[in-house]
């Protein structure tokens, strides 16, 4: 009898059962030992890529490689300047960067008033109503950068936009509900931003929890913003993406490096130009993810394989106690293949028993925690899974482990000689 043909043996599945029965109390404390092992390793897989997944929904509309820089103020004297002097970003600086840093993707300049840039909000008028509103100068990349969702109707800046000074704006959606009547279409109307009449061709879409979107927010082409509020060349801050492969934080070195160059800023002084690195901070948060994985993957193992050892004592155990009987069958002419097959086929029936309990007690606490943070808009975690080639490697070193452990106790099995197990007592 070949080991395929054991498998549909129904006397070999009555004889692993009752030597199941009659360890049941040590059997059970073990399998709960490898079901353990692999309970941990998907709860803690899952719970790492849910938190993952979360962060990237919060970030899903910035690049994940960019970066924000700006001007403050110097901290170290240098080529007869003071300290305290604030450097101004200009439009020129861009292609003095674009130029030394290839690295750069994209780089946007920006302007704005009401926002952490400073200013006064601008005031914006439609009819009787008005509001007070942030209002920001931008250039068409800059939703290559951070995507903005136009409904549909709208659209956003355009070159053309910036190229011929147009007044025109993108407006958000609770500045469209405080200006505009309900369900009418604001595409083509015009509102007056601080007392210059703008056409409406856009409104962007507020989408809840995402960190760099606001619901009143104004967009106006950077040229025209120049010409409203007279800025001339400076700009406020860039908005800078590097390329996928790039070190976001090499890149950012060598920005402020250039910055102070062209500015004249210490080389050494660290206060001249902030800066605020999204790319560092989703690589911290991917590679927490990462390690989050491993230890569950080292944690699971480590439990797996004790309980495993565990049920190779086990069946040495059975063994043991079972002397008398494997003689007997030996005696009447089982061959060692078929007592070792037996042994193995419990060790690993066993094993990929307790793997199969584990994974399902484990995806059931994935679904109440997915449950329970389905609606956590504040907070950056969502659909925490494991993928199935995950499980499947685990179910699969788990057979191997069981039957590897097994044939220790297999081995011990065909070790007995007939004529010693009938003569034990």
């Amino acid at each position: 009898m070949n080991s395929f043909k054991m498998l549909f043996d129904s006397e070999i599945w009555q004889e692993i059962f009752g030597s199941i029965k009659k360890n049941k109390i040590r059997t059970i404390i073990t399998v709960i030992g490898v079901l353990w092992g692999i309970f941990i390793y998907v709860v803690l897989s899952g719970a790492a890529k849910g938190l993952d997944n979360g962060f990237e929904r919060q970030f899903s509309n910035v690049a994940i490689n960019s970066l924000f820089v700006w001007a403050e103020s110097t901290s170290i004297p240098y080529e007869g300047f003071k300290i305290g002097r604030f450097p101004r970003l200009k439009l020129d600086d861009v292609e003095i960067l674009k130029k030394r840093i290839p690295e750069i993707k994209y780089i946007v300049p920006r302007n704005a008033r009401g926002t952490f840039s400073g200013g006064s909000p601008a005031n914006i008028v439609r009819g009787d109503n008005s509001g007070n509103y942030a209002i920001y100068g931008d250039y068409p990349d800059f939703i290559k950068i951070a995507t903005k969702e136009i409904y549909e109707g709208g659209r956003f800046i355009n070159e053309s936009d910036i190229k011929n000074n147009r007044k025109v704006c993108v407006i958000g959606e609770r500045t469209l509900t405080e200006l505009f009547d309900l369900e009418e279409n604001p595409i083509g109307q015009y509102v007056r931003i601080d007392n210059v009449y703008f056409k409406v061709i856009g409104v962007s879409v507020f989408r809840q929890g995402s960190p760099f979107d606001s619901d009143s927010d104004v967009f106006i082409p950077f040229s025209t913003y120049q010409n409203l509020y007279n800025t001339g060349n400076k700009v406020d801050w860039f908005n800078i993406a590097a390329y996928e492969n790039a070190d976001v934080v090499e890149v950012e070195k060598k920005i402020k490096s250039t910055l102070k160059r062209i500015h004249r800023v210490h080389p050494n002084d660290k206060r001249a130009f902030g800066s605020f690195n999204l790319g560092e901070i989703f690589n911290k948060i991917f590679g927490f993810a990462k390690g989050m994985t491993f230890l569950s993957m080292v944690v699971g193992i480590a439990t797996i394989l004790a309980g495993v050892i565990g049920i190779g004592n086990i069946l040495l155990i059975s063994v043991k106690e079972r002397t008398k009987e494997l003689g007997v069958r030996r005696a009447l002419g089982a061959t060692p293949n078929e007592i070792r097959s037996q042994i193995l086929l419990e060790s690993v029936f066993l094993t990929i028993s307790s793997g199969i309990i584990g994974i399902i007690l484990a995806s059931f606490v994935l679904a109440l925690i997915n449950y329970n943070t389905l609606d956590l808009n504040d907070f950056p975690y969502t659909n925490p899974t494991v993928p199935i080639k995950f499980i499947s490697l685990a179910l699969f070193l788990m057979v191997a482990l069981g039957t590897i452990i097994g044939l220790i106790p297999a081995q011990r099995a065909v070790s007995i000689k007939p004529i010693d197990a009938l003569r034990e007592e």
